[in-house]
């Protein structure tokens, strides 16, 4: 099988794993109220079903994805599913509600490393290119269409089967992606130079995410007048404060923060955080409209969220394959929103005598077309140009926006409706249904509101053009290639100019830094900025006098050269953040070329130099 081919049959076993873990939230929502018959638990035990994974899948998102780079992709990828699957036959299985809260817990344990791990493979599988725009349409429109999905398909199993097979699907489906991984996802060894766990990174991440998506599924149930509700939210925010100024000092990072500082990285986070913000809500209260207003069964609701999928599916895999490439992200990220955010004010003039046809499939297929236009975008350049060892903590940066978002959407916004519909009985003196309804269309204003805001602010935030992307390896190599060439030419006449003759003969180096590699841009300076700094590793002839090229990624030029010193130190000065790509030669040793993103502080990066195979005399 080719490369080529391989890498599509790829792509369908990771969207497998992406559709479970997405489905998974819709599908246990409709199976609740069968749940609750059958093991006889209490409504306020109830959202604990929900909870639970949330807060195990979001607290430990940030910790999953480093495993990934850390332990490797395709293995973090494998023991994912394998759990995932194992905790949901559990629930199934579950006698009574202990058993099911605590296999939701493990749900979320294992997703939390299965999210990332498979945006990453995604990410190192289709690197750049008109086919990485198709890939990751694809892989958008799963997480933008998955929570309808889980509706239909959870509707049916309850309504037809029962509420245990709403758990014991994600069995089958995590079979399917296991044997697909052990048949299409080649194996790879674990990188050499392994990014070092930050425990005390972790503790703070986790904790403080721990403590915002608590304080937001409180907010939901026990209101925002509730003094545990800050409680939770405060610590929240206080440790994810204190995490991010750790994560400036430390070595190894947990979420090095060059992942976040990329404006068009960052731009499409946020992005992807009001997007799931707005999506949430919509499935919530769509389906309590479809089924409370209109009559519809749990399977009819399921169907009646398609044309939303259709449209999804249509322009996540189609519009930013044509225009992504030509035009950058930007305009797609603001006409995405901008399409949501009319489907939310159209939503808002619901009312008693609204019909599905006249009053919600439009403004669901221009949903759909928003979030499938801004999704897909900011999925795939929140994940371009992102360095290899980064891959999984920048996807799970990706999840984490995801999860917040949802979190975020479904507690403030049911607040929003519930205090609405409350107020409107008191002023209006209306039927509870109208009540119900009228708080709905107000939340769905606020979040059209919170759209339009969202496309200024990320328009602002994300550039204009196309942003910088992973190089292939045959470019690397040509860097490599080209680069080594410039040096031995530089090499030569710097020889000449030392007294060295024609007849090939030259003249030994004085040890230290030599003038004529010099970076080429004027007035470097030594003191902290954008740099790359650090030792070059290898042998001892590698270590000192190894010639290091920085060339900008986005134009291709090259800005600083150096010769290590003595002791294999260096130091390569960039006249600004942003995507650069290091070559290192020394004589007998094979050339390497590496991409670094680089912030505006001097970042540590060791170099290590591996010799050529010695040929017999």
């Amino acid at each position: 099988m080719t490369t080529s081919a391989r890498r599509w049959w790829i792509l369908a076993v990771i969207g497998i794993a992406q559709l479970m873990v997405i489905l998974d939230n819709t599908i246990v929502n409709i199976a609740l109220p069968s749940a609750q018959m059958d093991l006889d638990f209490s409504d306020p035990q109830r959202q604990w079903i929900v909870t639970a994974y949330a807060l195990s899948f979001g607290s430990l998102l940030l910790l999953g994805g480093r495993l990934a780079d850390v332990f490797g992709r395709r293995g973090a990828f494998m023991t994912g599913l394998v759990g995932f699957a194992v905790a949901s036959v559990l629930g199934g299985l579950s006698p009574n509600f202990e058993v099911l809260v605590a296999a939701r817990v493990l749900q979320g344990v294992f997703g939390a490393l299965l999210a990332p791990a498979a945006l990453s493979l995604l990410t190192t599988t289709f690197p750049g290119g008109k086919d990485r725009a198709t890939a990751f349409g694809v892989f958008s429109a799963l997480a933008g269409s998955g929570a309808a999905v889980g509706l239909l398909l959870g509707g049916a199993l309850t309504e037809y089967v029962d509420w245990r097979w709403c758990m014991y699907v994600n069995a089958v489906f995590a079979v399917a992606a296991l044997v697909g991984a052990l048949t299409f996802m080649p194996k790879v060894p674990a990188p050499e130079n392994r990014p070092q766990l930050d425990i005390t990174g972790t503790i703070l991440a986790s904790a403080g995410l721990f403590g915002l998506v608590y304080g937001l599924g409180s907010a939901e149930t026990d209101g925002w007048s509730s003094l545990p509700v800050y409680a939770f939210l405060a610590a929240g925010v206080v440790l994810l404060t204190v995490f991010v100024i750790v994560q400036r000092r430390v070595r190894s990072p947990l979420l090095p923060l060059r992942v976040l500082l990329d404006r068009y990285r960052g731009g499409s986070f946020l992005t992807i955080l009001t997007l799931t913000l707005g999506m949430f809500s919509l499935s919530l209260f769509l389906t309590y409209v479809l089924q409370q207003n209109l009559g519809f069964s749990p399977m009819l609701s399921g169907v009646a969220f398609l044309p939303m999928v259709a449209s999804i599916v249509l322009t996540s895999t189609t519009l930013p394959r044509v225009v992504l490439p030509r035009t950058g992200p930007k305009p797609l990220i603001i006409v995405g929103l901008l399409l949501a955010s009319g489907a939310m004010f159209w939503l808002s003039f619901l009312d008693s005598g609204s019909t599905y046809a006249g009053s919600i499939a439009g403004p669901m297929v221009m949903m759909g077309l928003g979030m499938g236009t801004a999704m897909s975008t900011s999925i795939n350049t929140a994940t371009l140009g992102v360095e290899p060892r980064d891959a999984g903590v920048a996807s799970a940066t990706v999840n984490t926006m995801q999860q917040v978002g949802g979190s975020v959407g479904t507690a403030l916004l049911s607040s929003v409706a519930g205090t609405a519909g409350a107020a409107y009985v008191v002023t209006a003196g209306e039927s509870p249904l109208d009540a119900t309804l009228h708080g709905y269309a107000v939340a769905f204003l606020v979040t059209s509101v919170v759209f339009v805001v969202a496309a200024v602010v990320c328009g602002s935030i994300v550039p204009s053009g196309r942003p910088h992307r992973v190089r292939t390896d045959a470019e690397e190599a040509a860097d490599a290639t080209a680069a080594a060439a410039t040096s031995d030419a530089a090499t030569s006449d710097a020889a000449t100019a030392d007294g060295g003759g024609t007849d090939g003969s030259t003249a030994s180096p004085a040890p230290g830094p030599d003038p004529a590699f010099e970076p080429v841009v004027p007035g470097r300076v030594t003191e902290p900025g954008p740099a790359l700094v650090g030792q070059v590793h290898g042998t001892t002839e590698a270590t000192a006098g190894t010639v290091l090229t920085l060339i900008d990624a986005t134009n291709g030029r090259q800005v600083a050269r150096a010769v290590t010193e003595a002791d294999g130190r260096y130091r390569l000065d960039a006249p600004r953040p942003g995507s650069y790509t290091v070559v290192a030669r020394a004589p007998g040793h094979r050339p390497v070329a590496e991409r670094h993103s680089l912030t505006a502080e001097a970042q540590e990066v060791p170099v290590r130099l591996e010799p050529l195979a010695t040929l017999p005399a």
